[in-house]
């Protein structure tokens, strides 16, 4: 596992923790590419702007939450993956979901595809 890959995922972790939306742009600027991509089930976005922004209204609905990595980073070719976890304020964790990241040439973030909790088994027949 590139350790500069897993610096970058927890750089992009501890925005999703940083209240302050001119700190957490300086954080995200770092590493996410120009024109980068997000996509969770419930939002699907792209550029610094929208991702600061999502995130603020993700802060705002949970406030003094947390988003831990869970997992190790998984990373090849360009790609990675990592699981992850919201700890709410009062201590309570939300179910864990994992990301999938694709760099960009320059090494940076350019997209992140997320998925919420657990896989499910397989449905009968």
């Amino acid at each position: 596992m590139d350790r500069e890959v897993e610096r970058l995922i927890d750089a992009y972790c501890e925005a999703w923790c940083e209240p302050d939306a001119a700190a957490r742009r300086r954080l995200l600027d770092h590493v996410w590419a120009t024109g980068a991509t997000y996509t969770d089930p419930r939002a699907q976005l792209a550029g610094l702007d929208a991702l600061v922004a999502h995130i603020g209204k993700v802060l705002a609905d949970r406030p003094g939450s947390r988003v831990i990595r869970t997992s190790a980073v998984d990373s090849h070719h360009g790609l990675a993956r990592f699981a992850w976890r919201v700890v709410q304020a009062d201590g309570t964790m939300l179910p864990e979901g994992v990301d999938f990241a694709e760099l960009a040439g320059d090494g940076k973030l350019a997209r992140i595809v997320g998925f919420f909790g657990p896989v499910a088994p397989p449905r009968p027949g």
